[in-house]
């Protein structure tokens, strides 16, 4: 069912999945994020804003599942929802909007779908063309005579996600600079709500364990999925794969990829992981690498890389964006946006132990392969066809 902006439809008592898609626009990043709220529309406290760096509300029954440059999807368990929650809001906002002098109108569009056992139940289609807001209500799941519906929102916030969260209860900060050398300092009482975007050559970011370890690390690669064809038609799919060199803190040095099923170890040497290789390029959530961050000391840097399987060797049309993240700290993207490089490997970001802390350093130069990339970061590996060996 299709809603009009106002409209509402019951969406049952049973599991859901609330999808918000969002069209993706080189250079123009979008958030989502879900808000629980009480009668009197605010939330209980920071924990009932889930979004890309708090990934789970309401003791486990609203969880994000999937996020990438196409948008982002929720798992809603009303079953289990607190009973003081009354509403569910999903929201989608213009990340550093302010910085880029962009809106909502910027983004173009973007579709909310409501969905049950894969069933849709309802849909809405904000009209974003030509809006001047940077943030706005999609839609929200609401409880109504021990029932739940949805209803289409479409109501926007001109000074983007600060205003936005704090019109819910949520002390945040202000807008943060585009790519900060450094992170910026706690705001005592305040979720932090930015990612940190390394887009200039060679910038760095340090990060430092809170409690005893980062927790797990993971690195997602997210890519567009299809070329347009040069008449403007349907074209070909594009396929990345995410991969890494590596080099442990006893010396030891090689490769994770799925090219010769080299997909690594988490809980033994080199702990980090790839989560298998999608050789279709339909898997909206792209590709991920995974670091056990409890052995952190064991690992001495990571080079993470990315190659075109298939597809024209063209990284500007990829619209490729690498995240890394881990628990209680500010998310990394790093974009592969760059030009036109007609090379097929990317080398994108430099994560080092750097006395116990992770330093994340951007790389984004392209490659004929992993050899060539070795030798630039001076990693010392020797190269044989089908093989290597440090």
């Amino acid at each position: 069912m299709e809603l009009q902006k106002g409209a509402n439809a019951p969406v049952g008592t049973g599991a859901l999945t609330v999808a918000v898609d969002l069209p993706v626009v080189s250079g123009c990043d979008a958030d989502v994020s879900a808000y629980l709220v009480g009668e009197t529309g605010t939330v209980r406290g920071d924990h009932d804003m889930v979004f890309y760096n708090q990934k789970e509300g309401g003791n486990g029954a609203v969880r994000l599942i999937e996020h990438g440059p196409a948008g982002t999807s929720f798992a809603v368990d009303p079953a289990i929802l607190p009973a003081d929650i009354a509403r569910i809001v999903f929201c989608v906002t213009i990340d550093h909007a302010q910085a880029r002098g962009q809106t909502l109108g910027t983004l173009g569009g973007g579709r909310i779908v409501v969905r049950a056992g894969g069933v849709e139940i309802a849909a809405f289609a904000p009209m974003l063309t030509g809006a001047t807001e940077a943030a706005m209500i999609f839609g929200e799941l609401y409880r109504r005579n021990g029932a739940w519906k949805v209803r289409a929102v479409s109501q926007g916030f001109d000074g983007g996600l600060a205003p936005l969260a704090r019109s819910f209860g949520i002390a945040v900060a202000d807008e943060a600079p585009a790519a900060p050398a450094s992170p910026a300092p706690p705001i005592p009482a305040a979720i932090s709500l930015s990612k940190v975007t390394l887009d200039k050559p060679g910038q760095s970011i340090s990060l430092e364990k809170r409690g005893g370890s980062f927790g797990e690390i993971v690195v997602n690669l997210n890519w567009s999925r299809e070329k347009s064809s040069p008449a403007g038609g349907a074209g070909h799919a594009i396929d990345l794969d995410l991969g890494c060199l590596y080099e442990l803190a006893d010396g030891t040095k090689f490769v994770v990829q799925a090219l010769g099923n080299l997909f690594g170890s988490l809980d033994g040497p080199p702990y980090i992981k790839l989560d298998g290789d999608d050789r279709t390029g339909d898997v909206s959530k792209g590709e991920t690498l995974r670091v056990n961050g409890a052995r952190w000391s064991d690992i001495r840097r990571i080079a993470i890389f990315a190659h075109i399987y298939q597809g024209v060797p063209n990284w500007s049309a990829t619209d490729g964006v690498v995240f890394v993240s881990m628990p209680d700290q500010p998310p990394i993207e790093v974009r592969m946006t760059e030009g036109s490089d007609a090379q097929s490997l990317c080398g994108v970001v430099l994560l080092e132990n750097d006395r116990g802390s992770l330093k994340a350093t951007r790389i984004v130069r392209y490659y004929p392969g992993r050899v060539e990339l070795d030798r630039d970061l001076g990693w010392g590996m020797e190269w044989s066809y089908g093989a290597t060996k440090d």
